[in-house]
């Protein structure tokens, strides 16, 4: 069931009006009109969708579920109130900048906050239809708040996981309903990435899954299927790659300035590999390479580097910390760190 989308004019709006109860979806983004267009079996679209954890990621999704009108209302839920606070501060800033660049109206901002449910009562999110969960890589907490949540949400509820690196078919038994369980990777920053990968496990109900991924389309996103194995597709490809130019650190095959020169000037690359592992947090690629080798240590694509364990040690965390494999100043790369 592909969505896709055009811009309506004045015309084909009023005929997308029409037509809407044959399986159209109308919703007004960034000042332009849009039709939907479904598959007419079911509907992809839910009612109430709830949101676990406002941090980085889950602060965009929240954002741009209620920003796509698609919802009645979004349950944003965080345990604590100083993290509810700042994942509205975040989408709150979020709204503004559309504000102050006109991508947005005043009233497109106020209506997509006051569709958003801020709360810490985890009772909040029993009659969702839809749970993304975007809390922090770490399976025991996880393995607790959907034991809570399967438990209490009606049994109709979809659950879906933004993880990047951990099991969903593990997560899906966690929740005591494995066909009501799918994976949605998001991108940061959410709001600007396009690509969501939706992962099935074999025990995911192809009605469920196929919800999930019209939803994706539904808030303006665009959707990629795939199984459940590491990484998904995007960090199956691209972990091994960072891995591999760090392990020709290792052999000292070749510098790091020229081993990403190579790459953004052979291959066409917009930043090397060792870049981009700066920028992305070698803590992260650290983290994804370590469960991976724990739990497939016969996969030869899964390795851990010398050059990684040593940053690590060292707390050379890329970006985040000002050095990496580079010398960084905020967001400004430097020179190469050795």
């Amino acid at each position: 069931m592909i969505c896709s989308s055009i811009t309506a004019s004045s015309a084909s709006l009023r005929q997308g009006l029409i037509s809407m109860s044959r399986g159209l979806t109308l919703q007004k983004i960034g000042g332009d009109w849009t039709v939907g267009v479904r598959g007419l079996a079911s509907s992809s679209t839910f009612d109430t969708v709830g949101v676990v954890g406002l941090g980085l990621m889950g602060h965009g999704i929240c954002q741009m579920a209620a920003a796509s009108g698609a919802h009645s209302s979004i349950i944003a839920y965080e345990a604590e109130q100083r993290f509810l606070d700042k994942g509205k501060e975040r989408i709150e800033g979020s709204m503004n900048k559309l504000l102050s660049k006109g991508k947005i109206t005043q009233e497109e901002a106020d209506s997509t906050l006051g569709r958003i449910n801020f709360t810490t009562d985890i009772t909040a999110l029993k009659d969702v239809d839809f749970v993304v969960e975007a809390v922090i890589e770490n399976i025991d907490l996880k393995k607790d708040l959907y034991g809570n949540l399967g438990s209490m949400c009606k049994p109709e509820t979809i659950f879906a996981s933004n993880t990047s690196s951990l099991s969903i078919t593990e997560m899906a038994h966690m929740s005591g309903r494995p066909e009501n369980f799918v994976g949605v990777h998001f991108f940061n920053p959410v709001q600007l990435m396009k690509l969501v990968e939706v992962i099935k496990t074999d025990l995911t109900d192809p009605v469920v899954f196929d919800k999930a991924y019209n939803w994706v389309g539904d808030i303006g996103k665009v959707a990629v299927s795939c199984r459940d194995t590491p990484g998904f597709i995007v960090n199956r490809l691209l972990i091994p790659n960072l891995t591999q130019a760090m392990l020709m650190l290792d052999r000292g095959d070749a510098s790091i300035k020229d081993i990403d020169i190579s790459m953004q000037l052979g291959a066409g690359y917009p930043m090397g590999p060792l870049h981009l592992a700066d920028y992305v947090g070698l803590d992260t690629c650290f983290y994804i390479i370590e469960g991976w080798t724990d739990k497939f240590p016969d996969e030869p694509a899964f390795v851990m580097p010398e050059i990684l364990k040593e940053k690590m040690k060292k707390g050379d965390l890329g970006r985040k910390t000002g050095k990496g494999f580079y010398l960084w100043d905020g967001d400004k790369r430097g020179d190469p760190a050795i």
